[in-house]
């Protein structure tokens, strides 16, 4: 059994997975998390600070809902987030799709193929010849 302490409020809990935060704690940010997503759709447009003051949540817990794509800037919007590679400005996630489709080609090509094996000819025997003889 793993048994951690809330990263919030500090009671024990029994640790499954995901973040170190107890069942009342999750389902507390949960809500949060709900209310955010509600302002930002009747809002279109508005930037990470408008969204942390009207919600009362931290800037840096929007930015981690984003990165986990569970928020993601609208189409018609100037502000995003940084690409962890290279920089480029994204709406969602941790990477650009160059950088993604980089690092998947990357991880294809570090996985190498085996090769088949090659083909062994046996020696020809005339007493392993499997046509029907005659005496």
């Amino acid at each position: 059994m793993n048994v951690r302490n809330c990263r919030k409020c500090g009671k024990i809990f029994n640790y499954i997975v995901g973040p170190a935060l107890c069942a009342s704690c999750r389902d507390e940010a949960e809500k949060v998390y709900q209310e955010v997503k509600k302002f930002v759709q009747e809002h279109r447009g508005v930037s990470i600070p408008e969204v942390a003051d009207a919600c009362n949540v931290e800037p840096q817990q929007i930015r981690q809902w984003i990165r986990e794509e569970r928020l993601e800037f609208s189409e018609d919007s100037m502000i995003g987030i940084g690409c962890e590679l290279c920089g480029a400005t994204i709406r969602t996630g941790r990477y650009c799709e160059a950088c993604k489709a980089k690092t998947a080609q990357g991880l294809r090509n570090a996985i190498s193929r085996p090769a088949p094996a090659p083909v062994q000819k046996k020696p020809v025997n005339p007493k392993d010849n499997p046509k029907m003889r005659f005496l």
